[in-house]
């Protein structure tokens, strides 16, 4: 928690949001859902490698053409997380990841025994990485864009 003014340098947190069309979205709206941008950055290969007009601090539209490729980089993300037995495992997947170093500082200042509940943070990452495949499937089923937008 900060109990500070910040202006907008100091956010750091990507929505996922389904509210738009092709053209317009509306920004920070009840229905999105938001990622703080450390715990982002675990799963932003999954966005960049579906979209290859991706943009961290931007708007990026996933429509039906790119909707597909997502879900399945996320299930393909899903399979790695799945596939950590060990905190070495934990350690490898996030060392491996741009930014993934971030997270692991993060998790530090947070809880000073992470390492000792290391497979808690990793069973939240596999919750979220469901809950993304969740609002993909929504939008394919509905017919409706995602967009990604970054702060």
């Amino acid at each position: 928690m900060r109990i500070e003014l910040f202006d907008a340098n100091g956010l750091n947190f990507v929505e996922l949001n389904t509210t738009g069309d092709n053209e317009n979205y509306v920004k920070c709206n009840q229905e999105s859902k938001f990622v703080d941008g450390d715990v982002f950055n675990l799963f932003a290969k999954c966005f960049e490698n579906s979209n290859k007009l991706y943009e961290y601090f931007g708007a990026t539209r996933y429509n039906s053409r790119k909707i597909i490729p997502l879900r399945n980089e996320l299930l393909t993300n899903l399979e790695q997380l799945n596939k950590i037995k060990t905190i070495d495992d934990f350690l490898d997947f996030a060392g491996h990841i741009f930014l993934g170093n971030n997270f692991l500082l993060e998790l530090e200042k947070m809880d000073k025994a992470w390492e000792k509940n290391w497979d808690t943070y990793l069973m939240k990452l596999i919750e979220m990485n469901k809950e993304m495949i969740e609002i993909v499937d929504k939008c394919i089923e509905n017919e409706r864009i995602l967009w990604v937008i970054g702060y």
